[in-house]
């Protein structure tokens, strides 16, 4: 009778940690490749990003992945939707460092690698 219960037990905490995580991602995944429409921003399991453009007759994207150029990928191959990010709030933020208005990206182009390096000696 103790050996049941604890293999129904085994069972219960398998299935919480590994089976029921798993048909949520899977539930999700679903959720997210049937809300693509045109106009959305995808990044393919393959590392292409691209602009859905139209979703033909058989349920395939037609992905604009450059200027002109146009790939049709199966709707399955989409591993995300990319969100527009707010790109003027993270410019704001890292413009400038609070000293004398010069920019980070300023500070880190005159700063050469050899002005801080020690310099080396031969034995």
């Amino acid at each position: 009778m103790a050996t049941l219960i604890l293999l129904a037990a085994m069972f219960v905490l398998l299935w919480a940690l590994l089976i029921r995580p798993q048909r949520q991602r899977q539930q999700k995944q679903q959720a997210l490749l049937a809300s693509v429409e045109p106009g959305d921003e995808v990044l393919t399991v393959g590392g292409l990003y691209g602009i859905v453009q139209e979703i033909d007759d058989e349920d395939d994207l037609i992905v604009e992945i450059a200027d002109g150029i146009h790939v049709r990928i199966a709707r399955r191959a989409i591993g995300g939707v990319v969100k527009p990010d707010d790109e003027t709030d993270e410019l704001e933020d890292s413009d400038t460092d609070g000293v004398d208005g010069v920019t980070d990206s300023e500070e880190i182009v005159s700063k050469g690698p050899a002005d801080d390096a020690p310099a080396l000696e031969r034995r």
